[in-house]
């Protein structure tokens, strides 16, 4: 016979969830275009572990942003009104050392990639990209990966091994600091002297320097054909 106080078979319990599977990694997108930034919100937040905290149009904005919501990852474009996003970029590295940046453009990667890359990004994916490249490119960056394409991988290992940075056989824009290709793309954009001066926040007397030497690294020999030379390049370049 059994005994009266035989202990009861006892319940399975289900352990409740663990806070961490509940947390979503926080972005934080800047993008001067409307309509690609609400694009890029609603592909991030259909994403179960990711979520857009806090949307950019300008360089400024970011940077609030980024001090006041403490993101996991920034999200950018490296065309902004007044800043141009590689400088952002530094910014953000110097401030927030650890913070991730992935920078998604519609510029060729062969000429920005590796600047984003030196100013402080940790992948860089062209806009024309499927969102399953923009998803791994974010992804790969949120686990301290560094993202660039195929492509880029093997001009990057080209310069490792043969120790040219830049590729003296590629564009003579490789040569051009990033103040310089600002300034020259903004000469391309139609912009006057004292507009881009204006446009960063500098004197005309730099900017008048800048183009001296970008007449210098292009080999062009007057203001004219630095001009025509830099329209004729833009019209080469993506719209946004």
């Amino acid at each position: 016979m059994k005994s009266a106080t035989a202990s009861k078979p006892k319940r399975a319990v289900t352990p409740a969830p663990s806070p961490a599977a509940d947390k979503k990694s926080r972005v934080i997108l800047v993008e001067d275009h409307p309509i690609v930034r609400q694009g890029l919100a609603q592909l991030i937040n259909h994403q179960p572990g990711l979520s857009v905290i806090g949307e950019a149009e300008t360089a400024a904005k970011a940077l609030e942003l980024i001090r006041s919501s403490k993101p996991d990852l920034v999200v950018l474009d490296v065309s902004l009104p007044k800043t141009n996003g590689l400088e952002l970029i530094k910014q953000v590295k110097a401030e927030k050392p650890s913070l991730p940046m992935l920078v998604i453009s519609m510029h060729d990667e062969m000429l920005y990639a590796e600047r984003a890359l030196r100013a402080g990004a940790r992948g860089y994916v062209m806009k024309k990209e499927p969102s399953e490249k923009m998803l791994l490119a974010i992804n790969r960056v949120l686990k301290g990966e560094i993202y660039v394409s195929d492509r880029m991988k093997q001009k990057m290992l080209q310069h490792l091994v043969s120790n040219q940075v830049p590729d003296e056989n590629g564009s003579p824009l490789d040569h051009l600091s990033d103040r310089e290709l600002e300034v020259f793309q903004l000469l391309g954009n139609g912009f006057a002297t004292r507009q881009i001066a204006e446009q960063l926040n500098l004197s005309v007397k730099t900017i008048e320097s800048y183009r001296e030497n970008l007449k210098l690294k292009l080999n062009v020999k007057t203001g004219a054909e630095l001009i025509q030379h830099a329209i004729q390049w833009m019209k080469t370049e993506p719209a946004l």
